[in-house]
């Protein structure tokens, strides 16, 4: 069964196209959570199929209405519950 983000080929997507001359971080919180992923790969918090499979699993209108680094972000906090690291209450500053 596919998932919501496997869309190629279905009608209505169209192809994704190039950003040339684009920079890799739109804003700051880009890149901080680029940099976060990566230190919490590193530390094997979660492994990158994790990862993906939290991306993944989000509710599809979450998944196609959320940017790249917003699904990065999601898949962070899901992971970092459901390890136990912080609970939802942590992460929220509580």
């Amino acid at each position: 069964m596919s998932r919501i983000n496997d869309v190629g080929g279905m009608q209505g997507f169209p192809p994704v196209e190039e950003e040339a001359g684009e920079p890799a971080f739109h804003a700051d919180w880009e890149a901080h959570v680029f940099a976060l992923n990566q230190a919490l790969l590193r530390h094997g918090v979660y492994n990158l199929d994790e990862f993906r499979d939290a991306i993944e699993r989000m509710p599809p209108a979450e998944y196609l209405t959320s940017s790249y680094y917003e699904l990065w972000f999601r898949a962070i906090t899901v992971l970092l519950a459901e390890k136990g690291v912080l609970t939802e209450e942590e992460m929220a500053g509580g």
